[in-house]
């Protein structure tokens, strides 16, 4: 059996050597180290030899077995290096290359980023919550009668089920409030929906982020600081802040805040930027019922929330005279904010 082996050794590398593809390659595999292969059936005959002898043969069927594998390995690897030489003959490598366009973070995230890196300055940490809402959360728990123009289809987008897709990121406090007891202090940014046509101002999809801070004492004092060190920061130490009044169902009182600001570029002209208010006891007291406690006492807790759109603030900082550019996709517009 030693002079067979060492013959096998000697067709086996042979064969590999003369294969001049990977198919061939593999027939030659198949053909000594095959399960009916040459090799294997010696090795099925190994228990047929003296016990003395199994040593010897067996050591020998192990190296023939290794030598033939290992040849396979390097003729396979030469076979690819031949096919890789052969496809990269025609290409001249002394040719510059194809640039590759370097990308950009979205405006709109840009400035997300900025106004969490503000907040998050003054002790605001973020939270979430999803697009797809109930009425609830939406519009009963922050205070919004049946009768509110929100709760129109033509306002609102409603699933067949009766769900919606949120309308303000509103429904993340009150998410919050459910889970945790005051004292609380969240921004929660994400995208609205509402039934808006597209033109040059509005989208039916948009950025929004929001705002509540619930504690003992929280006062009209701490809200009117909190928007002006914000918008002082995103701004420049020069922006004004006014606070009119106004009527939102959730706060009491409410405040549409005005921004005058050298950074904005329009000149002297007071701009509506956002709204704001004092958490209304009534959101308290629905909020209370819903936990079945009296965490959200409204004798002892008050709190302040606010909320504004990021598209506008972006388009306004970024000088953009179209929305819809944010959501058209053309790299020519992208590539203005490397």
């Amino acid at each position: 059996m030693d002079q067979q082996l060492e013959q096998l050794r000697a067709e086996a590398l042979a064969a590999l050597a003369a294969a001049g593809d990977e198919a061939a390659l593999e027939s030659v595999r198949v053909q000594y180290l095959g399960r009916s292969g040459s090799i294997s059936a010696l090795s099925e005959s190994m228990r047929t030899l003296p016990k003395a002898d199994k040593p010897r043969i067996g050591k020998l069927l192990n190296d023939v077995r290794n030598a033939v594998t290992a040849a396979i390995e390097a003729r396979k690897a030469a076979l690819e290096a031949e096919r890789d030489a052969k496809a990269l003959s025609g290409i001249d490598l002394t040719l510059p290359g194809t640039p590759l366009s370097v990308g950009a973070i979205h405006p709109i995230t840009q400035m997300l980023d900025r106004a969490i890196a503000i907040f998050r300055q003054m002790g605001f940490v973020l939270a979430d919550g999803p697009d797809i809402e109930d009425e609830w959360h939406c519009f009963d728990a922050l205070n919004t009668p049946a009768d509110h123009p929100a709760r129109n289809e033509q306002d609102t987008f409603y699933l067949p089920d009766g769900r919606l897709l949120r309308t303000q990121t509103s429904t993340v406090q009150i998410r919050t409030m459910e889970q945790f007891a005051p004292p609380v202090r969240i921004i929660a940014p994400g995208c609205v929906y509402r039934r808006d046509e597209a033109d040059a101002t509005h989208l039916a999809q948009f950025t929004q982020i929001e705002g509540l801070y619930v504690d003992e004492g929280v006062t009209l004092g701490d809200l009117k600081g909190t928007i002006q060190y914000f918008f002082r920061e995103l701004l420049g130490p020069d922006a004004q802040v006014r606070m009119r009044p106004h009527f939102f169902p959730f706060t009491e009182p409410s405040f549409e805040i005005d921004i005058k600001a050298a950074a904005l570029g329009k000149g002297d002209r007071w701009l509506e930027m956002a709204g704001c208010g004092m958490v209304d006891p009534a959101v308290f007291q629905e909020m209370n019922r819903k936990r079945g406690d009296t965490a959200y006492d409204p004798e002892k807790y008050t709190g302040f929330a606010f909320g504004f759109g990021l598209d506008r603030l972006a388009m306004i900082l970024s000088g953009v005279p179209d929305i819809r550019l944010f959501t058209d996709n053309d790299a020519r517009f992208l590539a203005q904010y490397r």
